[in-house]
């Protein structure tokens, strides 16, 4: 998935546009984007939505509460018999994702869905403390399906601005983004790349898409429809790319025994056909 657009679930407005964004993925939004003093409405919009969607083309996923907020067993029980794709755990450390494992077991089990369906995305770097445990998400759960980052909420317990002058992100940020995509490579899961608050600012969206792509991040959060166009078609296989790939993979298949081999009068090797058959199922996803 390229695209995961976050939805206020208290917003009647907003989640009527959700399913004509094109979006890959929705996240319904019962944390930053809604008052403690509207969860309750939230949670019944997003049952309802989850209700109304369950033949989509996009998958529906819900940001619940972090789990020491005390929110996040009532958000669950509000939304796990909607058959969510997957839950978006924020303010994360590894335990966490067991923690929230053993919830959506036992959830699962009561309202008679199979176990193991819904999947879990951490945002892993949200606090200092989720910074240092960011390399011990291998094996936590196969319900882990990604993860990603935010420097908002760590910008603010850290008490700094997470961007430079000139609008790129700071060390600090910086560290946490590598950290991100290093965790989920060791992890076998997606990285997905962080919101861009600016969403008027549609070259810099782009530039930002671009830059995370050549990283190895697989897709971005967005905060409004408007970006999700640019983050899609960033985030596409180009026609060259899918090209070279099956190339690679064509010449391994007719070399098994071959370390390397020659395309175009470069020598290409195993993390090269490793990369190809990424790009080939990314594009087949």
């Amino acid at each position: 998935m390229r695209s995961f657009l976050f939805v206020p679930a208290d917003s009647e407005r907003k989640l009527a546009r959700a399913p004509q964004s094109d979006a890959d993925a929705v996240i319904l939004d019962l944390e930053d984007s809604v008052a403690p003093a509207n969860r309750a409405t939230a949670r019944v919009r997003a049952r309802e939505f989850l209700a109304s969607t369950r033949s989509t083309p996009f998958q529906r996923w819900v940001r619940i509460n972090p789990l020491v907020s005390g929110a996040a067993l009532d958000d669950l029980g509000a939304v796990v018999a909607g058959r969510p794709d997957g839950i978006l755990l924020p303010k994360c450390v590894p335990d966490d994702v067991r923690t929230l494992d053993h919830y959506l077991s036992a959830f699962e089990t009561a309202a008679a869905l199979p176990l193991g369906a819904i999947r879990i995305t951490a945002i892993a770097t949200e606090t200092p403390a989720a910074v240092f445990a960011i390399g011990s998400y291998a094996g936590v759960s196969p319900r882990l399906a990604g993860i990603t980052w935010g420097a908002e909420d760590l910008a603010a317990c850290i008490g700094g601005s997470n961007r430079r002058a000139d609008g790129r992100y700071d060390d600090v940020y910086r560290l946490a983004r590598s950290l991100c995509l290093l965790a989920a490579s060791a992890a076998g899961v997606a990285a997905i790349d962080t919101i861009y608050t600016d969403f008027r600012d549609e070259a810099g969206l782009a530039e930002e898409c671009a830059a995370a792509k050549r990283s190895g991040f697989t897709g971005k959060m967005a905060i409004h429809p408007a970006q999700i166009a640019a983050i899609n078609r960033a985030f596409k296989a180009t026609e060259e790319e899918l090209a070279w790939a099956q190339r690679v993979v064509a010449l391994f298949a007719e070399h098994p025994d071959a370390g390397t081999v020659a395309l175009d009068g470069k020598m290409v090797d195993r993390p090269h056909l490793i990369l190809a058959r990424r790009l080939l199922g990314v594009a087949a996803s």
